[in-house]
């Protein structure tokens, strides 16, 4: 039986960096990453049969957690009749169905296969719907790896931006405008700036990559009040937070109706499956019907689909799911930092439905320059302190956590106790 050690170093040899995403690396928090071989509910086991209490769940799709049964028999079904036609399917109907049916401001929807692909196709759509060669994000927010998202905050808001990898054209990343996150002067200082330029703002509503920090209301309500009268398409980016924030991710927060949503990880269930939508009059503007071409061989593939019914039937049928999983999510923050405060340690933590965060930081973050500013050298001991005890924690300060609906109050009170021993070793 190999070790994690001995299967990282294999991996590091034959896949680049040893890993297929660079997180899972733990760079930020050091040690080797345990490799791993199973899961079940709120559990996973590595190579060495370590169990973890898991509060990544593969990155978010997982609300019902590992191996829901009622998933797995839809996916059992479906592989028996194939698992990829590269045709129409009923299911790909079926579960468009079922997402539009919970918000009234969205005609159509497409499916792809990743989150990077969704919010890709809708920035294209966007730029093809308004002609318009522009677009602004927010310093921290995270919407996949395409060319034209991989910049960061230059010199000012107001300024063009460099690309933050290599490979990307300064081309590409000039059309990129960067404003700072719960900062309306900020953007209204790009729009004062670039009038009639911008195609889209994109942006994580509640956003899960600069770690976990909710938009405030009023900021949104300004952002999209912006928007309209700009011309520019808001994009909400809820790959992340639909579907787990709450049944209508965002939406049944902020009352928001973007213009364009993208969706993700929790509409397939565990497999690869994400989306975008909108209004008719905008997505009639993709090939085959407009000018805007999109394509991918397995989008709307039967095993995506399969889960992705599965998974968001389960979640409309349970009334009290979302209830539940934010009482366990309060439970948790306030149970950090109660603990936190005891020791003397400066936390904040927050949630909103069965997504969360915490920083070590003494002040409210609001945006990535506040999330910057925390203590990572402190966050990497703790993750050490609660992944040696054995609660599976995302590896990054800048990453949220989930919570899937088979854990319990004794679970969260158990981690918390956790906690709390980790604290004292700090």
């Amino acid at each position: 039986m190999k070790t994690n050690k001995e299967a990282f170093k294999e991996a590091f040899k034959i896949i680049a960096g040893g890993v297929d995403s660079p997180v899972r690396a733990f760079n930020a928090v050091g040690g080797n990453p345990p490799f791993i071989q199973s899961g079940s509910g709120y559990l996973i086991k590595d190579i060495e049969d370590n169990e973890y209490i898991d509060f990544v769940q593969s990155w978010g799709p997982l609300l019902f957690g590992h191996c829901d049964e009622d998933i797995q028999k839809a996916c059992k079904t479906a592989l028996k009749k194939g698992a990829s036609f590269g045709a129409p399917t009923l299911a790909e109907s079926e579960l468009a169905k079922l997402i539009l049916s919970l918000f009234p401001h969205l005609d159509k929807i497409r499916f792809v296969s990743s989150g990077t692909e969704a919010t890709m196709s809708a920035i294209r759509l966007a730029r093809g719907f308004t002609a318009r060669d522009k677009i602004l994000k927010f310093e921290g927010c995270y919407h996949g790896h395409s060319d034209s998202l991989l910049v960061s905050a230059g010199s000012g808001a107001a300024t063009f931006n460099s690309p933050s990898s290599l490979g990307v054209l300064s081309e590409v990343a000039k059309n990129t405008l960067v404003a700072e996150y719960n900062n309306i002067s900020s953007v209204k200082e790009l729009f004062n700036a670039h009038k009639e330029s911008i195609a889209c703002v994109i942006i994580e509503p509640i956003a899960g990559n600069m770690g976990f920090v909710p938009a405030k209301q009023e900021f949104l309500d300004e952002l999209a009040k912006l928007c309209k009268q700009n011309g520019t398409l808001l994009i909400f980016d809820e790959v992340m937070s639909g579907f787990r924030a709450s049944l209508k991710g965002s939406f049944e927060i902020n009352h928001i109706k973007a213009d364009i949503i993208t969706f993700g990880k929790v509409i397939g269930g565990g497999m690869p499956a994400a989306a975008f939508a909108s209004r008719a009059e905008i997505m009639d503007m993709l090939s085959p019907l407009g000018g805007v071409y999109q394509a991918g061989t397995l989008s709307g593939n039967p095993l995506a689909m399969a889960a992705g019914i599965a998974s968001i039937k389960k979640a409309k049928k349970d009334k009290d799911l979302y209830k539940r999983l934010d009482k366990l999510a309060l439970l948790l923050t306030s149970g950090l930092k109660e603990v936190a405060k005891a020791h003397n340690i400066p936390l904040q933590a927050n949630h909103i439905g069965s997504m969360f965060g915490y920083f070590f930081n003494e002040h409210e973050v609001l945006n990535y320059k506040d999330a910057s500013k925390s203590d990572l050298k402190l966050f990497a001991r703790f993750h050490q302190n609660m992944l040696k005890k054995g609660v599976y924690l995302a590896c990054s300060q800048f990453e949220t956590g989930f919570i899937c609906d088979k854990m319990n109050e004794k679970l969260i009170h158990k981690v918390v106790n956790i906690a709390d021993e980790s604290f004292k070793k700090l």
